[in-house]
């Protein structure tokens, strides 16, 4: 139908070129992924080691080493390793939206396909420091984590925190506690923020680390939590911990900034795109199973019951994917998305599991079994509305963006 207006440039459709990742992507996580699921799920191997390239361990699982060395040598080959990264530092050059289209695709096997744990704030670090950590870091040689949370400073930080640095010599010491710390015992190194100017503290009195896990004084413990059978997160302990000066990220005093584009989009919109793969991969999963099952002489997919929770999925996804995919294009184009990512992970944790719920229930009994990758979906879903910052949290983002901003934030 002839239509009295030119195509819309705000109406978002992915690129050819990300449509065609999206694609190899897929293709390869079909290929090389799924067939090791049950093997993965078996979880004979969870003293093997970490999982190359492997973020935040919350599916119980595992697989022998040899395994893990064959697909990061396939991610590196299919140029998904670092598919987001800036081609001047070895990645693909993909962008934020990248990142959310293939991410996407790798959420939809419990079995993740390694990638680059390389963390944006070593974007922010002098020359000697990217040389020396992040170009490592990308690829796959040196291991870092990202240490904010406090015992009583995880939702504010700006306010709560307690841990300090204070100048010594050339150098700083470090003295208080992190919380909630993932992936501590396979690291390397750790980027620890810190108060160095409690006045100022959020505003140009917070500075970002680069510290050795092995240096003297620090000492850590695991949190035994429901997610996993072997902890993940851990209580990390600095005791006069001596830093020296080179490795501050970034600027003295602006740390705050890093930490929240890290927490941002490595974080809470990665919140959405795993909603969005396990969301598909529960959708395909639930949709065969409808039409295969009979009950009282007919398939459930004929019962109105069991087409209604499938439809809910399906709004849910697409809702998901949506604010995900305008936050990583908003952020690539060089926008302020803090409030954006909020929505991304609120609306993953929560939609995110209420689907993932309903999943369950088309499948009966059989979504509970380890057979299946439903249960692992369900338990990280429901940890999305916590980890990152809690529903509540991030509700008090938005509302600050509306309330700072006005109109300009939902007429964009």
């Amino acid at each position: 139908m002839a239509v009295k207006y030119s195509a819309p440039t705000t109406a978002f459709a992915l690129p050819p070129e990300l449509i065609e990742l999206k694609e190899h992507a897929k293709n390869i996580v079909e290929r090389e992924c799924f067939p090791l699921e049950a093997k993965f799920l078996s979880n004979q191997w969870l003293d093997e080691g970490p999982k190359p390239g492997a973020t935040e361990g919350q599916v119980d699982g595992s697989l022998p080493a040899e395994d893990w060395a064959r697909l990061k040598q396939i991610s590196q080959d299919a140029g998904l390793y670092a598919v987001g990264l800036p081609e001047e530092y070895g990645g693909e050059g993909y962008g934020a939206l990248g990142e959310v289209v293939v991410a996407e695709q790798l959420n939809r096997s419990v079995v993740k396909l390694p990638r680059s744990g390389a963390m944006m704030p070593l974007l922010h670090g002098t020359d000697a420091q990217k040389e020396e950590f992040l170009m490592p870091s990308i690829r796959g040689e040196k291991r870092f984590v990202f240490a904010q949370s406090e015992p009583g400073a995880g939702s504010d930080p700006g306010n709560s925190m307690r841990t300090t640095a204070k100048p010594d010599g050339d150098g700083w010491r470090i003295n208080g506690q992190k919380m909630w710390i993932s992936g501590v015992e396979d690291a390397d190194y750790m980027l620890v923020l810190t108060v160095t100017d409690p006045e100022k503290r959020q505003r140009g009195g917070m500075t970002m680390f680069i510290v050795d896990r092995d240096s003297p004084g620090i000492s850590w413990s695991p949190i035994e939590t429901w997610l996993v059978r072997k902890a993940h997160q851990y209580l990390v302990t600095f005791d006069d911990v001596f830093v020296p000066g080179d490795r501050i990220l970034g600027s003295e005093g602006y740390g705050f900034g890093l930490g929240q584009e890290w927490l941002a989009i490595q974080d809470r919109l990665t919140r959405g795109t795993l909603a969005c793969g396990r969301l598909a991969r529960g959708l395909e999963i639930a949709t065969e199973w409808a039409k295969s099952r009979e009950t009282f002489g007919a398939p459930l997919a004929e019962r109105q019951a069991i087409q209604w929770m499938l439809v809910d999925v399906f709004m849910d996804l697409k809702t998901i994917r949506a604010i995900a995919y305008e936050t990583a294009a908003r952020y690539d184009a060089g926008e302020e998305v803090r409030h954006l990512a909020a929505m991304a992970k609120y609306m993953g944790g929560n939609y995110g599991h209420r689907s993932m719920d309903k999943i369950m229930q088309i499948l009966g009994g059989m979504g509970e079994t380890l057979e299946m990758p439903i249960s692992t979906f369900y338990r990280e879903l429901r940890h999305g509305r916590i980890g990152g910052g809690t529903d509540e949290i991030q509700r008090i983002l938005m509302a600050r963006a509306i309330l700072k901003q006005g109109k300009k934030v939902w007429e964009a």
